[in-house]
């Protein structure tokens, strides 16, 4: 495993937020922000509507979107940590490919995008990736196609499929004829609603001595965002067994790992469907810890074969 303690060399999100540029793009965001620690500007992070300004301005001012909204009650990311996943895969990409990283087109399925469309969103304003995005909510895919509408710079760059079975990951997605140079997907993390309410009340009493903010989630998120039967460990388990019927259609399949400890399990699950390849990439960057599992079916002669293609 290989970690580091900052973000991604190519992550915009050093330091600390500046709040005064952020609230001139998002003057929404003006009325959280406010004196914290030693005077500097901050906003309350245990509220989700705070949060939430926060982060679209973050996407207004550095990813050249116009527009940029969720329904209420849907998940809203952390950008910068987000950022982190996309910048970490196109290193990866690179290397597999021995190029580099502007000088090759990208082509990427986006697992369970939701409201928020954040991975496309920052794939193509850093790299021009083309992206497929997976989404089993109407609601959800409403918003995708809203946001499409409102920016220019996604414009002919995402196409939208719809899971019409939630059972399934890469099924009724992935056709025989698609080649994709990689996957990534945000499982959800926890194993009922129940378990996803404790955990946030926990980190709210951590973020804010506010009691009424213990029972929003932070950072939003319907049911199936959120929680998983068997948890983060089985989601992604189940994407391994389902990824092997698509062996030769994607050189990366990746995923996030929140927990360490489901590591073992996941790479059980690896050697089970005979990956010929799997990688762990530690990034122990901002306030979590967190990891990439990344794993491949093809073996030398097809790489090369798919290396070529990319000259």
């Amino acid at each position: 495993m290989v970690g580091n303690k900052e973000f991604h060399s190519r992550n915009k999100h050093q330091g600390t937020y500046d709040f005064e540029k952020l609230v001139k793009v998002n003057p929404s965001l003006k009325e959280f922000v406010h004196p914290g620690k030693s005077d500097r500007l901050s906003i309350d992070f245990s509220n989700p509507k705070a949060v939430k300004e926060l982060n679209r301005s973050l996407l207004l001012s550095d990813y050249k979107l116009n527009e940029w909204n969720i329904p209420a009650g849907y998940l809203c990311p952390p950008v910068p940590g987000r950022a982190d996943y996309i910048h970490a895969v196109a290193d990866l990409l690179a290397e597999s490919y021995d190029k580099n990283l502007m000088n090759f087109k990208v082509k990427c399925l986006d697992i369970g995008t939701g409201a928020n469309c954040i991975y496309p969103i920052i794939g193509i304003s850093e790299y021009d990736w083309k992206f497929i995005v997976s989404e089993t909510d109407p609601k959800a895919i409403k918003n995708i196609e809203w946001i499409l509408s409102k920016n220019h710079i996604l414009k002919d760059k995402i196409e939208i499929r719809k899971q019409p079975n939630a059972e399934k990951i890469f099924q009724n997605i992935i056709n025989s004829n698609d080649l994709f140079d990689c996957t990534i997907c945000n499982p959800p993390f926890f194993s009922s609603e129940e378990d996803a309410i404790k955990a946030n009340t926990r980190k709210s009493r951590n973020l804010s001595r506010d009691k009424k903010a213990q029972s929003n989630f932070n950072f939003g998120g319907i049911g199936k965002e959120l929680w998983y039967k068997g948890g983060e460990a089985a989601f992604i388990a189940k994407m391994i067994r389902e990824s092997k019927q698509s062996a030769t259609n994607v050189y990366w399949f990746t995923s996030l790992v929140s927990s360490e400890k489901n590591i073992p399990k996941i790479i059980q699950a690896l050697k089970g469907v005979k990956a010929t390849d799997f990688k762990i990439i530690e990034q122990n960057r901002g306030n979590k810890k967190s990891r990439i599992v990344a794993w491949t079916f093809l073996n030398k002669k097809l790489k090369q074969i798919w290396n070529k293609s990319k000259k």
